[in-house]
C-alpha cells in the first residue's frame, strides 16, 4: 500500500466503523453490467486496499447461466488472475443490509498494473480522456425501466407480472402498485445515494421507471450500474424478480435505457445550447448529433446487446426503428427536448434496460466524439411518426447484424481500442451461437404437428 493510500484507507476504517459496519462489498461490473463481488471484513481492507482481491479474469468470459467464451487472456491462458482494489471515493453503507457497506472495485492485470481490455468502467474513463482532449466535459443523465415479476408455478417462466392491471400509465399510489413496491425502492435509492429525482408505474404492467439525475458521465454510469444491482438485490428482499430485459413477455412492451447526454465548456457554459442559431442547437450539438446518428448501426450492439433487444424494436412500438432524430419527438431514435439554456441536451433513445452503462455511455461519447470530429451536419429533423423509410436507414434488425455493424465501423471501433471489441464480438457472437442451436417454444408450437 502506497502512503498516499493508507490514511484514505484509516478514514474509510474509522468512518465505517463508527457507523457500525463490519462488512465490506466490494462489486464491479462484467461485460454485461451484472456486479461481481466479495464480501470482506473491515479489517481486512487494508490488504483489499494495497494488494487487492483475487479473481479470474474469465469471470469476464462467463456468461448469464456460466457458460465461457474462448476470449484472450481466459481459459486458453490458464484463467489467469486479474486484481480488484477498492475506489475508496465510491465506499457507502447499504441501507437494507445491516452492518454492510458498498463500493466499486477497479481492476488491474497484476502483471503489467495496467486495466485489461474487458474492464467496462475502464473503457469508459479511456472514451472520456480522448473527449478532454476537446475541452469538453460530458454530463448524463440516465433513465432505466424494469418490469417487477412475482413467482408462478403455473406458468412456462415460473412468474408473472406484478400488478398487471391495464391503465396504469404513468401512475404512483396503490393503484397501479398495491404493495408500495415503488416508494420503498425510491426511497432506498436515496438513501444509498444514488441522486434519484422520483418515479412512476410505466406503460406496461409490473413496469416502473426511476429517474436519475444527471451528472459527470463516469458518476452516471457508476449511478446506474448501482441501480440496477440496487433494484435487483431489493426486489429478492421481496420475494420478487426485477428483470432489466428488453422485452420479458410476447404481449407487453419492451424496457428502455434512455441517456441524456450534454457537453459542458471549459467557461461551465453548455456546450449545446446556440439561442441564435437553428434549433436552439449549436454547431457542436449539430455535430454531436451526427455522430450518433452516423455510427447508430454499431452502437445498436452496445446498446440492445441480447437477442432479445431486438424483439423491441418496431413500426409499432414507441422504441426507434429508423436512424432519425426530431424535435420533441419520443418516435425518434434521438430526441431533443424542448428545454434550451442550461438544459439543452440530447436524448438518445436508442438503448434497452439491458445495456451495460458503462458500454453504453462509453459508446455514445465515443460517437459523439467522432462527430464534433468529422463536423457534419445531421439530416432535417424527422416528424409525426418518424417513420420515413425514404429518408432514413432502418437500424439492424437483429443482433448478428448489429454486431456486424459494430466489427465494420472501423472509426468507432478504433476509438474504443481493438482488444476491447474483439473482446465483446466473440462473447457476444458466443450468446448468439448458443440461441441459434436453442429450440424456443415457438418452433414447438409452430412445427410440431405438420407433416
Amino acid at each position: 500500500m502506497s502512503p498516499q493510500t493508507e490514511p484514505q484507507v484509516e478514514e474509510v476504517m474509522e468512518s465505517l466503523g463508527a457507523q457500525g459496519v463490519d462488512v465490506l462489498r466490494v462489486a464491479y461490473p462484467d461485460l454485461m453490467g451484472s456486479d461481481r463481488s466479495r464480501d470482506i471484513l473491515l479489517h481486512h481492507l487494508p490488504h483489499a486496499a494495497g494488494h487487492g482481491l483475487a479473481f479470474s479474469r474469465a469471470v469476464y468470459h462467463t456468461a448469464a447461466r456460466g457458460d465461457h467464451s474462448d476470449i484472450a487472456g481466459g481459459l486458453e491462458a490458464g484463467m489467469p488472475d486479474i486484481v480488484v482494489r477498492p475506489d475508496l471515493d465510491t465506499v457507502v453503507p447499504l441501507p437494507w443490509e445491516p452492518n454492510v457497506a458498498w463500493c466499486i472495485g477497479d481492476v488491474r492485470d497484476p502483471a503489467t498494473g495496467r486495466s485489461v481490455p474487458e474492464s467496462p468502467r475502464d473503457l469508459l474513463r479511456q472514451v472520456l480522456a480522448s473527449l478532454a482532449e476537446t475541452g469538453l466535459s460530458p454530463q448524463v443523465g440516465p433513465e432505466l425501466e424494469y418490469v417487477l415479476l412475482e413467482r408462478d408455478t403455473g406458468s412456462a417462466t415460473g412468474w408473472r407480472r406484478y400488478a398487471p392491471e391495464p391503465g396504469n400509465v404513468y401512475t404512483t399510489g396503490r393503484k397501479g402498485d398495491p404493495d408500495g413496491h415503488l416508494l420503498r425502492t425510491v426511497r432506498a435509492l436515496h438513501a444509498l445515494g444514488l441522486d434519484v429525482s422520483g418515479g412512476n408505474r410505466e406503460f406496461d404492467g409490473g413496469q416502473f421507471e426511476i429517474n436519475l439525475n444527471h451528472s459527470e458521465a463516469l458518476d452516471a454510469a457508476d449511478r446506474a450500474f448501482w441501480f440496477k444491482a440496487a433494484v435487483k438485490e431489493l426486489a429478492r428482499a421481496e420475494g420478487r424478480l426485477a428483470t432489466f430485459m428488453a422485452k420479458p413477455f410476447n404481449d407487453g412492451g419492451g424496457s428502455g435505457f434512455h441517456l441524456h447526454v450534454s457537453l459542458v465548456g471549459p467557461d461551465g457554459v453548455n456546450a449545446f445550447d446556440a439561442p441564435h442559431e437553428a434549433h436552439g442547437m449549436s454547431a457542436t450539438a449539430r455535430y454531436a448529433l451526427a455522430g450518433v446518428l452516423a455510427h447508430a448501426p454499431a452502437l445498436s450492439a452496445l446498446l440492445n446487446p441480447t437477442v432479445n433487444s431486438y424483439k423491441r424494436f418496431g413500426p409499432d412500438t414507441t422504441a426507434p426503428w429508423l436512424i432519425n432524430w426530431g424535435l420533441d419527438n419520443r418516435n425518434a431514435l434521438v430526441r431533443i427536448p424542448p428545454e434550451r439554456g442550461a438544459a439543452t441536451r440530447l436524448e438518445v433513445r436508442l438503448g434497452d434496460a439491458t445495456a451495460n452503462p458503462y458500454l453504453a455511455v462509453a459508446g455514445l461519447l465515443a460517437a459523439i466524439r467522432l462527430g464534433i470530429g468529422a463536423a457534419a451536419e445531421p439530416p432535417a429533423p424527422a416528424t409525426g411518426y418518424a417513420a420515413d423509410t425514404t429518408t432514413a436507414a432502418q437500424l439492424p434488425t437483429d443482433l448478428g447484424q448489429a454486431l456486424d455493424a459494430l466489427e465494420a465501423d472501423d472509426e468507432l471501433t478504433g476509438a474504443l481500442g481493438k482488444p476491447f471489441v474483439d473482446a465483446f464480438l466473440t462473447f457476444k457472437r458466443d450468446e448468439l451461437a448458443r440461441f441459434r442451436q436453442y429450440v424456443t417454444d415457438w418452433e414447438f408450437r409452430e412445427y410440431a404437428q405438420i407433416n
